[in-house]
């Protein structure tokens, strides 16, 4: 049960921090206060990469998938 009304208070703190903004918003940069809320949708996809370049992002152990994510991403925003 209280897990439930957690999960309104949030909805609705956000409902309100979206609908005091005016102007366009830009999903993919939350303002800096929205980022404790905001939660990207992953979605599960098969990537063939060449071998140099998954170990170089193996290489640095768990987390490999985020750093490609990551560089796909500014990848995106500077191009």
């Amino acid at each position: 049960m209280k897990k439930k009304r957690k999960r309104v208070k949030k909805r609705r703190k956000i409902a309100r921090l979206w609908a005091s903004d005016e102007g366009p918003r830009d999903l993919l940069e939350p303002k800096p206060e929205y980022r404790i809320y905001f939660r990207v949708r992953k979605t599960s996809v098969t990537l063939r990469l060449d071998a140099d370049v998954l170990a170089w992002f193996k290489k640095d152990g768990k987390g490999y998938q985020t750093r490609i994510n990551r560089t796909l991403r500014k990848a995106m925003m500077d191009g």
